[in-house]
């Protein structure tokens, strides 16, 4: 696995979340005795000897830290794996070797109650497939995992009204999910699964069997949820479009194998292989590549304007284009740290539409 990185300054707050879920050399391998041939091999073994051994390597090795308050994003094409990692990692698919901690806590180790109640109180879930019981209403769907923990129907019901009220449902309580659209199917899901007030919320391709503009309408409302929320989220996806709009960071997957993890930007300017690259292809890097990546050391010119740092190449490509002069790149107390010209933002630009041209 490659790690993209990028200079941050020690004790931000990016740097100080704690570490809330980590995977330490997870694998996991199907077929007869798998556990004891990585046993054997210590946790290290290539793909060539996995398919020598007659098994299926569908998570290999893999490393991650994921922090707190993090939308983390698992992608990578069908069969890469990313649907069994999120499942190993809360436990719903055993690994075969390696650890899986929460909080520090290796869940390979804690008994199966302790298991069940963590995912009953710290833990939720979104799949594809919405999993509605289709004899619930809303409300009933919605308060079905509260029933599960034994809370009486009252205290329930409040919770359910809650949460039925944050996804947008209200005057839909009494509605069957044959009554929904596919939209609001999902919302039910999503409530469903934040009734239990999680710590951590893993959602497996939650978007996509909706329709584009409803997908997207959905993207829209989860990054609003986590705006109030601040979840810790560990989000499944083939579409590197919908990870570049969701992700705090993104790990990328091939043949059950983390091939790199960074942020969005990282991913796109620092492709660690073709793999990786073919993912960013058709992005709009002016919307992804921010001035920090197009930045250079002030050289004394005169400056048109300023940006920060994070700031996009869209937000400001055609103020700096017009004014024909470089833009100071200032830290947050205004002070200036670098510099981005109009020539360097028109070569990105025209990158971009060489690189549409050619497609």
């Amino acid at each position: 696995m490659t790690e993209a990185t990028e200079p941050q300054a020690a004790g931000t707050p990016e740097d100080a979340r704690p570490i809330k879920l980590a995977c330490r050399n997870v694998w996991k391998l199907f077929g007869s005795n798998a556990a004891s041939f990585i046993r054997e091999r210590n946790g290290k073994a290539s793909i060539d000897d996995v398919a020598a051994a007659g098994l299926v390597g569908a998570v290999r090795a893999v490393d991650l830290e994921i922090r707190q308050g993090e939308i983390f994003i698992i992608m990578g094409l069908s069969g890469s794996g990313k649907s069994t990692l999120v499942r190993c990692m809360s436990r719903l698919v055993e690994p075969t070797h390696g650890k899986v901690e929460f909080e520090g806590n290796d869940l390979l180790k804690i008994s199966d109650a302790a298991l069940i109640e963590l995912r009953r109180h710290r833990m939720g879930m979104v799949f594809q497939n919405f999993a509605l019981l289709p004899h619930l209403n809303v409300l009933d769907n919605i308060a079905f995992p509260l029933s599960i923990q034994g809370q009486d129907r009252p205290t329930r019901e409040t919770r359910a009204r809650e949460v039925i009220d944050l996804v947008g449902l209200r005057g839909r309580e009494h509605f069957y999910p044959r009554e929904l659209s596919g939209g609001q199917q999902q919302r039910v899901g999503i409530a469903r699964s934040l009734a239990t007030k999680p710590e951590i919320w893993f959602l497996d391709e939650p978007f996509s069997a909706l329709d584009p503009l409803i997908r997207r309408e959905m993207q829209d409302e989860l990054m609003r949820l986590q705006t109030m929320l601040h979840k810790t989220i560990v989000f499944i996806t083939h579409d590197f479009d919908e990870a570049i709009r969701l992700a705090d960071r993104i790990a990328i997957m091939k043949d059950g194998e983390v091939i790199q993890t960074g942020t969005p930007e990282q991913l796109v300017v620092n492709p660690a292989t073709d793999y990786v690259a073919e993912f960013t292809r058709d992005v709009d890097r002016a919307k992804v590549i921010s001035a920090r990546s197009l930045m250079r050391a002030c050289d004394g010119a005169e400056h048109g304007g300023t940006v920060l740092p994070d700031a996009k190449i869209a937000s400001f490509s055609a103020s700096i284009v017009a004014s024909g002069k470089p833009f100071a790149v200032v830290n947050g107390s205004g002070r200036p740290i670098g510099e981005v010209t109009p020539q360097s933002v028109i070569e990105l630009l025209a990158g971009i539409e060489h690189t549409r041209a050619g497609a």
